[in-house]
Protein backbone atom coordinates (compact mmCIF):
# COMPACT_ATOMS: atom_id res chain seq x y z
CA UNK A 1 0.00 0.00 0.00
CA UNK A 2 2.74 2.73 0.45
CA UNK A 3 4.34 1.58 -2.66
CA UNK A 4 1.38 2.03 -4.73
CA UNK A 5 0.75 5.40 -2.11
CA UNK A 6 3.88 6.86 -3.27
CA UNK A 7 2.89 5.94 -6.79
CA UNK A 8 0.09 8.23 -6.75
CA UNK A 9 1.70 11.21 -5.27
CA UNK A 10 3.93 11.18 -7.85
CA UNK A 11 1.47 11.34 -10.46
CA UNK A 12 -0.70 14.06 -8.45
CA UNK A 13 2.50 15.90 -8.20
CA UNK A 14 3.73 15.62 -11.69
CA UNK A 15 7.31 14.26 -10.88
CA UNK A 16 8.68 11.05 -12.14
CA UNK A 17 7.89 8.98 -15.18
CA UNK A 18 4.77 6.22 -15.79
CA UNK A 19 4.69 2.75 -17.45
CA UNK A 20 2.33 3.31 -20.38
CA UNK A 21 2.94 0.65 -23.07
CA UNK A 22 4.89 -2.40 -24.34
CA UNK A 23 5.69 -1.68 -28.27
CA UNK A 24 4.93 -3.97 -31.20
CA UNK A 25 8.95 -4.14 -30.96
CA UNK A 26 9.01 -5.37 -26.77
CA UNK A 27 10.55 -2.19 -25.77
CA UNK A 28 8.49 -0.49 -22.60
CA UNK A 29 7.81 2.87 -23.14
CA UNK A 30 6.98 5.64 -20.05
CA UNK A 31 5.12 9.41 -19.43
CA UNK A 32 7.80 12.35 -19.16
CA UNK A 33 7.57 14.11 -15.79
CA UNK A 34 5.26 16.81 -15.76
CA UNK A 35 7.52 19.90 -14.51
CA UNK A 36 4.90 22.46 -14.95
CA UNK A 37 1.84 20.45 -13.32
CA UNK A 38 0.14 20.75 -16.17
CA UNK A 39 -2.25 17.97 -14.94
CA UNK A 40 -2.33 19.68 -11.68
CA UNK A 41 -4.14 22.53 -13.19
CA UNK A 42 -6.54 21.34 -15.65
CA UNK A 43 -7.74 18.82 -12.58
CA UNK A 44 -8.35 21.95 -10.62
CA UNK A 45 -10.40 23.51 -13.70
CA UNK A 46 -12.60 20.16 -14.19
CA UNK A 47 -13.11 20.41 -9.73
CA UNK A 48 -14.30 23.63 -10.94
CA UNK A 49 -16.63 22.52 -13.27
CA UNK A 50 -17.15 18.96 -13.15
CA UNK A 51 -19.78 18.26 -15.62
CA UNK A 52 -18.15 20.21 -18.68
CA UNK A 53 -17.45 18.20 -21.46
CA UNK A 54 -14.65 20.63 -22.55
CA UNK A 55 -13.45 20.62 -18.72
CA UNK A 56 -12.25 16.76 -19.07
CA UNK A 57 -11.38 17.20 -22.81
CA UNK A 58 -8.65 19.75 -21.28
CA UNK A 59 -7.73 17.39 -18.62
CA UNK A 60 -6.99 14.39 -21.23
CA UNK A 61 -5.00 16.94 -23.08
CA UNK A 62 -3.11 17.82 -20.38
CA UNK A 63 -1.90 14.19 -19.38
CA UNK A 64 -1.38 13.78 -23.55
CA UNK A 65 1.08 16.53 -22.74
CA UNK A 66 3.53 14.81 -20.74
CA UNK A 67 2.16 10.84 -22.57
CA UNK A 68 0.13 9.88 -20.16
CA UNK A 69 -1.67 8.25 -22.81
CA UNK A 70 -3.72 6.04 -20.38
CA UNK A 71 -4.84 8.62 -17.79
CA UNK A 72 -5.74 10.78 -21.28
CA UNK A 73 -8.60 7.69 -22.06
CA UNK A 74 -9.65 7.75 -18.73
CA UNK A 75 -10.35 11.44 -18.69
CA UNK A 76 -12.12 11.12 -21.29
CA UNK A 77 -14.28 8.29 -20.11
CA UNK A 78 -15.21 9.47 -16.70
CA UNK A 79 -15.75 12.49 -19.15
CA UNK A 80 -18.68 10.27 -21.20
CA UNK A 81 -20.33 8.82 -17.79
CA UNK A 82 -20.65 12.01 -16.53
CA UNK A 83 -21.88 13.85 -19.46
CA UNK A 84 -23.43 11.27 -21.87
CA UNK A 85 -22.40 10.53 -25.36
CA UNK A 86 -20.57 13.90 -26.90
CA UNK A 87 -18.34 13.88 -29.40
CA UNK A 88 -15.59 16.27 -28.48
CA UNK A 89 -15.20 13.41 -25.73
CA UNK A 90 -14.94 10.41 -28.16
CA UNK A 91 -12.74 12.06 -30.69
CA UNK A 92 -10.28 13.06 -28.01
CA UNK A 93 -10.83 9.55 -26.55
CA UNK A 94 -9.86 8.22 -29.94
CA UNK A 95 -6.97 10.13 -30.47
CA UNK A 96 -5.35 9.52 -27.68
CA UNK A 97 -6.01 5.48 -27.69
CA UNK A 98 -3.74 5.68 -30.63
CA UNK A 99 -0.32 6.09 -28.95
CA UNK A 100 -1.05 3.20 -26.92
CA UNK A 101 -1.77 1.21 -30.03
CA UNK A 102 -5.16 0.59 -29.39
CA UNK A 103 -6.27 0.58 -32.37
CA UNK A 104 -9.93 -0.96 -32.60
CA UNK A 105 -11.23 0.85 -29.31
CA UNK A 106 -10.03 4.13 -31.19
CA UNK A 107 -11.20 2.90 -34.71
CA UNK A 108 -14.98 2.09 -32.61
CA UNK A 109 -14.54 5.73 -30.65
CA UNK A 110 -14.11 7.67 -33.61
CA UNK A 111 -16.61 5.80 -35.70
CA UNK A 112 -19.17 7.08 -33.53
CA UNK A 113 -17.82 10.34 -33.04
CA UNK A 114 -18.11 11.00 -37.06
CA UNK A 115 -21.95 9.34 -36.53
CA UNK A 116 -22.87 12.29 -33.94
CA UNK A 117 -20.53 14.98 -36.20
CA UNK A 118 -20.81 13.96 -39.37
CA UNK A 119 -18.61 16.98 -40.47
CA UNK A 120 -15.79 16.89 -37.82
CA UNK A 121 -12.67 17.17 -39.60
CA UNK A 122 -10.43 15.45 -36.80
CA UNK A 123 -12.67 12.88 -35.87
CA UNK A 124 -11.86 11.49 -39.89
CA UNK A 125 -8.30 12.25 -39.53
CA UNK A 126 -7.77 10.22 -36.57
CA UNK A 127 -10.51 7.60 -37.53
CA UNK A 128 -8.29 7.80 -41.06
CA UNK A 129 -4.76 6.60 -38.65
CA UNK A 130 -6.65 4.00 -36.83
CA UNK A 131 -7.35 2.34 -40.57
CA UNK A 132 -4.47 2.87 -41.66
CA UNK A 133 -2.80 1.48 -38.52
CA UNK A 134 -4.98 -1.76 -39.13
CA UNK A 135 -3.89 -1.91 -42.32
CA UNK A 136 -7.30 -1.37 -43.79
CA UNK A 137 -5.76 0.90 -46.08
CA UNK A 138 -9.45 1.98 -48.27
CA UNK A 139 -11.02 2.12 -45.73
CA UNK A 140 -8.39 4.86 -44.23
CA UNK A 141 -8.12 6.53 -47.57
CA UNK A 142 -11.95 7.31 -47.61
CA UNK A 143 -11.50 8.84 -43.77
CA UNK A 144 -8.80 10.87 -45.38
CA UNK A 145 -10.52 12.24 -48.34
CA UNK A 146 -13.53 13.25 -45.56
CA UNK A 147 -10.72 15.06 -43.62
CA UNK A 148 -9.25 17.15 -46.36
CA UNK A 149 -13.02 17.76 -47.67
CA UNK A 150 -13.83 19.31 -44.01
CA UNK A 151 -10.50 20.78 -43.88
CA UNK A 152 -10.67 24.78 -42.52
CA UNK A 153 -7.58 25.61 -43.28
CA UNK A 154 -4.36 24.58 -46.22
CA UNK A 155 -2.05 23.01 -43.47
CA UNK A 156 -5.51 20.59 -41.99
CA UNK A 157 -5.75 20.04 -45.97
CA UNK A 158 -1.86 19.64 -47.00
CA UNK A 159 -1.65 17.18 -43.52
CA UNK A 160 -5.02 15.32 -44.55
CA UNK A 161 -3.65 14.66 -47.86
CA UNK A 162 -0.40 13.04 -46.92
CA UNK A 163 -2.33 10.57 -45.50
CA UNK A 164 -4.48 10.68 -48.02
CA UNK A 165 -1.58 9.75 -50.74
CA UNK A 166 -0.14 7.19 -48.51
CA UNK A 167 -3.61 4.97 -47.83
CA UNK A 168 -4.22 5.28 -51.27
CA UNK A 169 -0.92 3.61 -52.24
CA UNK A 170 -0.98 1.26 -49.95
CA UNK A 171 -4.40 0.00 -51.35
CA UNK A 172 -2.41 -0.27 -54.47
CA UNK A 173 -4.58 2.94 -55.72
CA UNK A 174 -1.78 4.64 -57.78
CA UNK A 175 -3.69 6.84 -60.31
CA UNK A 176 -6.15 7.97 -57.24
CA UNK A 177 -3.07 8.90 -55.12
CA UNK A 178 -1.65 11.32 -57.97
CA UNK A 179 -4.97 12.73 -58.30
CA UNK A 180 -5.04 13.50 -54.58
CA UNK A 181 -1.71 15.22 -53.79
CA UNK A 182 -2.14 16.81 -57.43
CA UNK A 183 -4.97 18.92 -55.28
CA UNK A 184 -2.23 20.28 -53.27
CA UNK A 185 -1.15 22.96 -55.80
CA UNK A 186 1.78 24.87 -56.39
CA UNK A 187 0.92 27.99 -54.72
CA UNK A 188 -0.50 26.05 -51.43
CA UNK A 189 1.98 26.60 -48.45
CA UNK A 190 2.18 26.37 -44.55
CA UNK A 191 1.25 28.73 -41.69
CA UNK A 192 2.22 26.15 -38.85
CA UNK A 193 5.77 24.96 -38.83
CA UNK A 194 5.37 21.03 -38.63
CA UNK A 195 2.76 21.14 -41.68
CA UNK A 196 5.62 21.85 -43.64
CA UNK A 197 7.21 18.57 -43.51
CA UNK A 198 3.76 17.48 -44.55
CA UNK A 199 3.82 19.82 -47.46
CA UNK A 200 7.22 18.57 -48.36
CA UNK A 201 6.33 14.47 -48.64
CA UNK A 202 3.64 15.78 -50.96
CA UNK A 203 5.98 17.71 -53.11
CA UNK A 204 8.24 14.65 -53.13
CA UNK A 205 5.01 12.79 -54.02
CA UNK A 206 4.75 15.12 -57.03
CA UNK A 207 8.18 14.85 -57.75
CA UNK A 208 8.56 18.60 -57.21
CA UNK A 209 11.14 17.66 -54.43
CA UNK A 210 13.91 15.53 -54.05
CA UNK A 211 14.40 12.87 -50.87
CA UNK A 212 17.73 14.55 -49.98
CA UNK A 213 15.87 17.82 -49.77
CA UNK A 214 12.94 16.83 -47.11
CA UNK A 215 14.50 14.83 -44.58
CA UNK A 216 15.80 16.26 -41.34
CA UNK A 217 18.70 15.45 -39.60
CA UNK A 218 18.27 12.01 -37.39
CA UNK A 219 18.54 13.42 -33.77
CA UNK A 220 21.48 12.03 -32.01
CA UNK A 221 20.68 9.02 -29.28
CA UNK A 222 19.58 10.82 -25.90
CA UNK A 223 18.61 14.01 -27.39
CA UNK A 224 15.38 15.72 -25.68
CA UNK A 225 14.93 17.78 -28.60
CA UNK A 226 10.97 16.33 -28.90
CA UNK A 227 10.19 18.84 -31.98
CA UNK A 228 13.18 17.71 -33.92
CA UNK A 229 12.23 13.87 -32.84
CA UNK A 230 8.72 15.04 -34.16
CA UNK A 231 9.72 16.37 -38.13
CA UNK A 232 12.37 13.41 -38.33
CA UNK A 233 9.84 10.71 -37.13
CA UNK A 234 7.18 12.72 -39.70
CA UNK A 235 9.50 13.10 -42.83
CA UNK A 236 11.39 9.28 -41.78
CA UNK A 237 7.83 7.48 -42.16
CA UNK A 238 6.83 9.24 -44.76
CA UNK A 239 9.81 8.68 -47.10
CA UNK A 240 10.23 5.29 -46.02
CA UNK A 241 6.70 4.59 -46.25
CA UNK A 242 7.25 6.11 -50.49
CA UNK A 243 10.27 3.77 -50.71
CA UNK A 244 8.37 0.74 -49.61
CA UNK A 245 5.52 0.99 -52.07
CA UNK A 246 7.65 1.95 -54.69
CA UNK A 247 9.00 -1.44 -54.69
CA UNK A 248 12.18 -0.32 -52.52
CA UNK A 249 11.82 -2.39 -48.83
CA UNK A 250 15.09 -2.59 -47.84
CA UNK A 251 15.21 0.92 -47.48
CA UNK A 252 11.90 1.74 -46.36
CA UNK A 253 13.15 -0.42 -43.03
CA UNK A 254 16.64 1.62 -43.13
CA UNK A 255 14.03 4.53 -42.51
CA UNK A 256 11.50 2.71 -40.00
CA UNK A 257 14.72 1.48 -38.08
CA UNK A 258 15.70 5.11 -37.81
CA UNK A 259 12.80 6.15 -36.81
CA UNK A 260 12.22 3.50 -33.96
CA UNK A 261 15.50 4.73 -32.72
CA UNK A 262 14.10 7.56 -31.07
CA UNK A 263 12.30 8.47 -28.01
CA UNK A 264 8.81 10.13 -29.14
CA UNK A 265 6.80 7.12 -28.66
CA UNK A 266 3.70 9.03 -29.59
CA UNK A 267 3.63 10.56 -32.84
CA UNK A 268 2.11 8.80 -35.93
CA UNK A 269 5.52 8.43 -37.75
CA UNK A 270 6.73 6.30 -35.09
CA UNK A 271 4.12 4.26 -34.96
CA UNK A 272 3.87 3.44 -38.47
CA UNK A 273 7.19 2.38 -38.56
CA UNK A 274 7.17 -0.21 -35.32
CA UNK A 275 3.99 -1.41 -37.08
CA UNK A 276 5.97 -1.98 -40.47
CA UNK A 277 8.98 -3.10 -38.14
CA UNK A 278 6.72 -5.87 -36.58
CA UNK A 279 5.19 -7.27 -39.42
CA UNK A 280 6.08 -10.29 -40.12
Amino acid sequence: MKLLGAIALTAVLGFGQVYEITSPLGTKRYSLPDEKLVVVAAQRELAAHPNSAEAFVKLSQAHAAVWEEREAVSACSRGLLAVGENADLLTERGHRELPLRDFERARKDLSKAVQLSPKRMDAYYHLGLANYFLGDFNDAAEAFRHAVEFAPDDDERINSTNWLYASLRRAGRAKDAEAAAAAIGPEMTNSAPHTLHYLNLVRLFQNRMAEADIVPPQPPRGSTDTEAELGFDTVGYGVGNWHLYNGEAGKAREYFSKVAEGRVWITWGFIGSENELARK
